[in-house]
């Protein structure tokens, strides 16, 4: 079953493109872009979620203490960091 297909123009960080562009090699470009905004949407659903959870805790339980807030916050900052790739050092100018 194929998905309807909408055809949109799109700014996107020249030096980004020009990456992707080099490791989607021959695949199609709109697929590697359709295929990371999936993983975004996939992300953003999650998170919609667990702030749902979260709500609903709250008028269950009342409020999150401020401590247990900044520790969770922590948490979520470490594993945040590992998961995002390292950044590339921007070359500057000479």
């Amino acid at each position: 079953m194929r998905m309807a297909k909408e055809k949109v123009t799109l700014m996107l960080d020249t030096e980004r493109l020009r990456e992707l562009r080099a490791l989607v090699g021959a695949r199609s470009l709109s697929a590697a872009v359709d295929d990371a905004v999936n993983a975004h949407l996939f992300r953003l659903r999650h998170l919609s979620a667990v702030d749902d959870w979260l709500a609903e805790l709250e008028r269950a339980h009342g409020p999150v203490p401020p401590e247990t807030l900044e520790w969770a916050a922590h948490i979520f900052e470490r594993w945040d960091s590992a998961a995002r790739p390292p950044r590339r050092a921007r070359r500057r100018p000479s």
